[in-house]
């Protein structure tokens, strides 16, 4: 029988008890209880809004969204988003799901960090952003009643949470520094590192070639 938590109920088929043990077995359990609390707090906010959305894609968007910061997934040149987004398309792929549904939570993980674009496109999308940062961020925080945080709390625990993941983050984005123009994850590379030279868009704008 499916697990359900604070009313949500966690996927049970073939492709989401997969999902669960790929990721589980690259991921630190610091970083798979984020993915599942993401997902829980996601589909909270989808039942509160009334919006109809795939509760197995959504799942999958929040198992593989942070899976880029893992090392099996970590490449040297692209977005630990995107790193985690392919992942998880070529896993779709691999059960036989239709190219738009994988597309669908390519997306939600390539947007997952990027402002003010992902509460505007599909549930599956704003949830899985609006999940992320419930739990990282605490945005929307007072939104969920007491009783369901401290229920998706005690099924997935934080533990050090706030300083793992700065931890994991930071590592990740110093590796390739250069990816996270444009994301928050500039963040974690500036705190480690306060002689980093941040991109600046003006700059660029001006040094281009062209001669106006």
């Amino acid at each position: 029988m499916a697990e359900i938590i604070s009313g949500v109920r966690i996927p049970d088929s073939r492709i989401a008890r997969e999902a669960a043990e790929l990721v589980r077995q690259h991921e630190t359990e610091m970083l798979f209880n984020h993915s599942v609390r993401v997902f829980m707090f996601g589909a909270l906010k989808g039942i509160r809004q009334n919006l109809k959305f795939d509760l197995e894609l959504l799942y999958v968007a929040a198992l593989f969204h942070d899976l880029g910061l893992a090392d099996a997934f970590h490449t040297e040149t692209t977005r630990f988003e995107v790193d985690g987004a392919d992942a998880a398309r070529e896993f779709l792929r691999s059960h036989g799901i239709p190219e738009p549904k994988a597309d669908l939570v390519w997306e939600a993980i390539a947007l997952h960090t990027t402002p003010g674009i992902p509460q505007y496109m599909r549930p599956e999308i704003a949830l899985t952003n609006a999940g992320v940062l419930v739990d990282a961020v605490g945005v929307g925080y007072d939104d969920y009643t007491a009783e369901q945080r401290d229920g998706v709390i005690a099924a997935f625990p934080r533990g050090d949470f706030k300083n793992e993941f700065i931890a994991v983050q930071t590592c990740s984005a110093l590796k390739k520094p250069h990816t996270t123009f444009g994301t928050v994850n500039f963040d974690f590379v500036c705190e480690h590192d306060p002689t980093f030279h941040r991109p600046n868009a003006c700059t660029r704008i001006r040094n281009t070639p062209w001669p106006n």
